[in-house]
């Protein structure tokens, strides 16, 4: 693709010519990086061997088909489908007043971080029914952000005693956290070891040999703390973000361990 355009940079070329050659090259590179990102791979080496046939091939073949053609295909400005999204569920709430047109509208202002408006939704979701267990979760959920944590524990123990499975364990971690946070620790301890009887997440060992230390149990915190550390190459690509706070605990955690 290069060597079409070199001369322009060794000045051999009138200034038009250089600015219409710059243009093509540019084209050319759009076209040939978009062939990469839709794993288009034949037609990139091909706009790379012969950019200034297959580039224009691309574009109007698969580019414009794609609906890449148009700038504002797919393009929303951010929050855009928030915004629709609530706006429909506010209408359904109107008309029929369903309990999981308000978990869901609830769900989408926590995303937000909108915990007064969550809390109310979810509240109006508990009210039309107080047995689902995905609505007493995600209230309880909302009220340990908000620092109700007594009002909270309630909730989440219900939820964990009727499905400790519910989210993946994600419900019965938050339990745990906020019994650690009430004061309850035997009950955090008994807890994260149900958590860690059916998973093994790092943010599970971690807080339970945190728990651990403080009770003096120092050579099982160490062998939990260690396992996270030596876990840590191995954890899939989608995972690492979210590990990185509980590996850096786990060393942090592991070098304040008594000997």
């Amino acid at each position: 693709m290069l060597s079409f355009f070199f001369q322009m940079f060794n000045g051999d070329l009138g200034w038009v010519s250089w600015i219409i050659s710059l243009a093509l090259f540019a084209f050319a590179a759009w076209m040939f990086v978009h062939a990469l990102r839709s794993e288009q791979y034949f037609w990139a080496v091909f706009i790379f061997l012969f950019p200034i046939l297959n580039a224009p091939l691309y574009f109007f073949l698969v580019y414009r088909a794609s609906g890449g053609g148009n700038p504002l295909a797919g393009f929303e400005f951010p929050g855009a489908a928030d915004r629709r999204r609530i706006k429909s569920l506010q209408a359904d709430i109107h008309h029929l007043d369903k309990a999981h047109h308000h978990l869901q509208l609830a769900d989408i202002y926590f995303s937000q971080g909108k915990l007064d408006q969550a809390e109310t939704s979810y509240r109006a979701a508990y009210e039309r029914d107080p047995k689902d267990e995905d609505i007493r979760a995600h209230l309880g959920t909302c009220l340990v952000r908000k620092g109700k944590v007594q009002e909270a524990l309630p909730l989440l123990e219900s939820v964990g005693v009727q499905n400790p499975k519910h989210d993946y364990g994600y419900t019965l971690m938050t339990l745990a956290e906020t019994q650690t946070a009430a004061g309850q620790i035997e009950q955090a301890l008994a807890t994260w070891q149900q958590v860690l009887s059916l998973y093994s997440y790092s943010r599970a060992r971690v807080q339970y040999a945190q728990l651990l230390v403080q009770k003096k149990d120092y050579a099982k915190a160490r062998q939990l703390v260690q396992e996270v550390v030596n876990d840590a190459p191995y954890v899939a690509k989608f995972q690492r973000k979210s590990e990185v706070i509980w590996q850096k605990r786990a060393k942090d955690l592991l070098k304040s361990i008594p000997a």
